[in-house]
């Protein structure tokens, strides 16, 4: 219990640094205003990587970062699947140089200093296991016997607003609307709709979301939101490859450090998967564009064909 009190102890201190010297206006209930659509235009690694060890690039290495960035966005496997995604991943990371409190960063994950996720030895087994598959689709796939056995999102029942949030690129812009009992956050790529009330105790156990159970509160100028039970089916999430079993919880924290900038820290709590506290973190920025319908079902061909493909795979195994 002490090491995630740590955790606790550091998220806050990150915090408060971010909103020193800045104090977000004021909303009617006299809360930080965070409300409108928020993005960011960069694709960020979640974990260091052995080219770039540093946090903080210099604008010629944050040049040669995204050079990098976009030949290996280009290699992965499932990406070339679809030319469009693709394109526009490579895209994002060619265009976007990651810009976090006026510094160009390398990665989101600031604790631990190398920039490295502490997970159990188990944990990054699977975790290299998922992301060779992604990268190279030379290994099986994971279990495809029925819809029920493949992960929510394939199956449009959520999107890439399940917290935490770790894909960066503009493709999933946010909108955030506060009242007096609720903060109230839209996440396009779904789109998946949180309400989270102001409240200290979470909702009876009976009750399931793909979206887990969330509850908020302000320490300050920061937004903290605490999210358990997440389903076990989203356990693997993919791109970047980050492990939320439902035992889990996880911390977000918003905090608006400019008038145009507010920063999105996060961290998953289970000392099953992670062997010490650490902590992520980027900037989302105002944008003027409207949140668009993401109608995920119509026209998803991705479920079926997966299943069509593991079958076409067993006749071919015999």
């Amino acid at each position: 219990m002490m090491r995630w009190l740590g955790v606790l102890a550091a998220v806050a201190l990150a915090g408060s640094a971010a909103a020193a010297g800045y104090k977000a206006p004021r909303n009617t209930y006299g809360q930080p205003d965070l409300g409108g659509a928020w993005n960011s235009d960069y694709s960020l690694p979640l974990e260091a990587s052995p080219g770039f060890p540093k946090l903080v690039l210099s604008e010629a290495e944050a040049d040669d970062f995204a050079r990098k960035l976009a030949d290996e966005v280009k290699s992965y496997a499932s990406l070339r699947i679809d030319g469009e995604v693709a394109d526009l991943a490579e895209h994002n990371a060619r265009t976007g140089r990651p810009m976090v409190r006026g510094e160009r960063r390398s990665r989101q994950v600031v604790l631990p200093a190398d920039g490295v996720i502490p997970l159990t030895r188990v944990a990054r087994g699977q975790v290299r296991f998922v992301e060779n598959i992604l990268r190279h689709a030379d290994e099986p796939p994971l279990p495809a016997n029925n819809p029920e056995e493949r992960p929510n999102w394939e199956r449009c029942l959520a999107g890439q607003g399940q917290p935490p949030i770790a894909i960066t690129t503009n493709i999933n812009p946010r909108e955030i609307l506060q009242t007096k009992d609720a903060v109230v956050i839209l996440s396009e790529y779904g789109p998946d709709l949180r309400i989270i009330p102001f409240t200290d105790r979470h909702g009876p156990a009976i009750f399931k979301s793909t979206l887990g159970d969330s509850i908020a509160r302000w320490e300050g100028e920061t937004l903290v939101i605490e999210t358990v039970r997440l389903p076990a089916a989203d356990t693997i999430r993919p791109l970047p490859t980050l492990l939320v079993p439902p035992s889990a919880v996880v911390e977000e924290r918003y905090t608006r450090v400019s008038d145009k900038e507010l920063v999105y820290q996060f961290t998953v709590k289970d000392p099953a998967i992670y062997t010490g506290p650490w902590l992520a973190e980027y900037s989302l920025y105002r944008t003027a564009q409207p949140i668009l319908e993401f109608a995920c079902h119509e026209g998803n061909y991705s479920l079926p064909n997966i299943l069509a493909g593991a079958r076409a795979r067993e006749r071919a195994q015999k």
